[in-house]
């Protein structure tokens, strides 16, 4: 095993702290953020509170840090939008990655929607809104139209959409998740073509 040791160790010790916000996530869901203390995350965990204290002092923290990871996929898309040439190309790849970060962000989405006071107190929605403006301006042509700006902004909305009004729908959630995709790269290139054709 020799030098592979430490390796394993690091990657081991990653995984505990998913467990932990994964174990958090679902106990806030079953029976709410302020009702849920550390105490019952470790048992769940069946590990001990100092194990878990290793990894998180406090709730919050484990809400902040799960923020954190699950929308840097988001702000990974934002920094290579910005780096693009604002082709149509480049504006469905957007739309296509940012629907699958939301996809994988998903549980601490309807954590948000079901926790607006906790997450107004630790300026979560804040840092969000911030992501969204950063999205919204790659996505988005300065010199178009305004009703293709707003077709751009509107795809990304309509995959917000798509992840918590289309939960009640019937079918598949990934064929759902293909559907919402399919209509919003359709909004994203009509307001590409329209502005093409000469505004």
């Amino acid at each position: 095993m020799g030098g592979t040791m430490d390796g394993t160790k690091q990657q081991r010790r990653g995984n505990t702290r998913q467990r932990i916000q994964d174990v958090a996530l679902e106990l806030f869901a079953e029976q709410g953020y302020e009702k849920t203390s550390l105490r019952e995350i470790a048992e769940r965990l069946d590990v001990t509170k100092a194990a878990l204290y290793y990894h998180f002092k406090t709730k919050e923290e484990i809400i902040v840090s799960l923020f954190r990871d699950l929308t840097q996929p988001i702000e990974d898309l934002i920094e290579w939008g910005q780096g693009q040439p604002h082709t149509l190309e480049t504006k469905q790849e957007i739309v296509r990655r940012y629907s699958e970060a939301l996809a994988g962000a998903e549980p601490l989405f309807r954590f948000m929607q079901e926790n607006q006071a906790t997450v107004r107190e630790l300026r979560i929605g804040e840092t969000f809104k911030d992501r969204m403006r950063g999205l919204r301006d790659i996505i988005i042509d300065p010199e178009a139209q305004l009703t293709d700006q707003v077709r751009c902004i509107s795809a990304l909305f309509t995959l917000h959409a798509g992840m918590f009004v289309m939960q009640d729908l019937e079918g598949d959630t990934e064929k759902k998740r293909q559907a919402v995709l399919e209509v919003a790269i359709d909004m994203v290139t009509q307001a590409h073509e329209s502005t093409r054709d000469g505004k």
